[in-house]
């Protein structure tokens, strides 16, 4: 090879290298801008008791949606009963830091299939996160999603996780042996759905964290940590590190449910 074909070719692999590193770089100043401009829309959702120690427990995540009254969770993060003999509400906190606000929170309308809940807050509109469309987010799509993994030990700090879109994979699978069937799954082999498995890990705390495009903050689905493992890994000894996220096609029609003004 002479020295000019060895130079071009020297300059061609310079050129993409070059080329790797400044998406990258442009991928992750995306990022960086997507997570301050929807941060405050990012909230916990809990109980507050008046009479217990602590006053507050924070259950999952959740964010905020249409006209900044409305908060989109998974359904098993809401508390099926309060104790209302001592004042126990369903609150959703907002803010950042160790002394975060929280507001009372009501069921407005929720999915058990999809394990969704929409719940309406009062007070100043907060922030919100624009939908993206019923079309599922292709395999290898890169994703995003903020919430609070491991609670508020320390206060309210949402946490940022990145990776991709791994497969659209059935919300059910056939159990092995017989005695691995669950009343639950029967249900679910009648009407399977699709939903989203990630290469990344998400913590039981994500429960609801919005998952969205790092360049522009659309959300594509809902983080699920719980609903969906136990039911595709039902028939595992161990269960897997897997995460799993709602397609948001599944919250529009429930937003389509909401009661009319």
């Amino acid at each position: 090879m002479t020295l000019n074909k060895l130079f071009l070719k020297g300059n061609v692999y310079f050129v993409m290298l070059a080329f790797m590193l400044s998406s990258q770089v442009f991928a992750h100043n995306s990022l960086v801008k997507t997570v301050v401009k929807i941060k405050p829309a990012i909230v916990g959702v809990g109980t507050y008791n008046p009479t217990s120690a602590p006053q507050l427990r924070l259950l999952g995540t959740g964010f905020a949606i249409l006209d900044g009254h409305y908060i989109v969770t998974n359904d098993h993060v809401v508390p099926k009963e309060l104790n209302e003999q001592r004042r126990e509400k369903l609150v959703v906190f907002i803010g950042t830091g160790n002394s975060p606000k929280h507001r009372e929170a009501k069921v407005v309308a929720y999915s058990r299939e999809h394990d969704l809940a929409i719940l309406k807050i009062g007070g100043k509109a907060l922030p919100t996160f624009k939908l993206g469309k019923n079309k599922m987010v292709p395999e290898g799509a890169d994703i995003a999603f903020t919430g609070f993994p491991i609670g508020a030990i320390l206060g309210l700090y949402p946490v940022t996780h990145r990776g991709i879109i791994a497969s659209h994979t059935p919300i059910v699978i056939p159990a092995a042996t017989a005695k691995n069937l669950t009343l639950s799954n029967l249900k679910r082999l009648k009407n399977p759905y699709l939903v989203y498995q990630l290469d990344a890990t998400a913590y039981p705390g994500n429960s609801g964290s919005p998952m969205y495009d790092p360049n522009n903050g659309v959300v594509s689905g809902v983080i699920n940590r719980v609903f969906i493992k136990e039911t595709k890994e039902s028939v595992l000894e161990k269960p897997s590190g897997i995460s799993y996220a709602i397609p948001v096609k599944y919250l529009h029609q429930l937003i389509n449910r909401l009661p009319k003004k």
